[in-house]
């Protein structure tokens, strides 16, 4: 799926669970006068009253791309993506020990023209929707893993409070060449 909008820049906002993703994108959008696209598993997961299952899985990765889809029009030069569908096929290798087919196949036709990996180097939070607390570092190398399967463009962003941000801000503002 070729970005219908090539001339957005397509930033995504990745990494394990409680790593500041979605504040990381709120602030990124803010920064450059855009809109981000939130984490579309998040609100379907809230919903659910048992675990995801294999079709929950599907439902959130075509749930991911309308998401990103229907808000792509209203970015500013600079879409800025809280996780991507990268996140579906970790989470359903991890629990289902493969991932959906329709997956796969979408992954490297989705590019994104930069990654921003955050680093597991923030404090974990409770949070009901999060799931391992004891395996961010194995997290943490999937996401590597995954992204450079994918031959990805990724930046590791590390640090806390404010220079977790400058770091965030200098790797985009290095990519755009600013």
């Amino acid at each position: 799926m070729e970005n219908p909008n090539s001339e957005i820049i397509k930033i995504a906002v990745v990494g394990p669970e409680s790593t500041g993703k979605s504040t990381m994108s709120a602030y990124l959008a803010a920064h450059y006068n855009t809109v981000w696209v939130p984490e579309y598993a998040r609100g379907y997961c809230e919903k659910l009253t048992e675990p995801p299952t294999w079709q929950d899985e599907i439902n959130m990765f075509y749930g991911q791309i309308a998401l990103e889809e229907e808000l792509s029009p209203k970015a500013n030069k600079i879409l800025i993506c809280d996780t991507t569908f990268i996140t579906v096929k970790i989470w359903s290798d991890e629990i289902f020990g493969k991932s959906p087919q329709e997956v796969l196949d979408e992954l490297p036709k989705h590019p994104y023209d930069l990654y921003l990996l955050l680093d597991i180097d923030l404090p974990w939070e409770d949070d009901p929707l999060r799931d391992f607390p004891d395996k961010r570092e194995h997290f943490m190398e999937v996401w590597k893993k995954e992204l450079n399967e994918l031959r990805a463009n990724y930046v590791l962003i590390s640090g806390t409070g404010p220079e977790r941000y400058e770091s965030a801000v200098g790797a985009i503002d290095r990519f755009l060449n600013v």
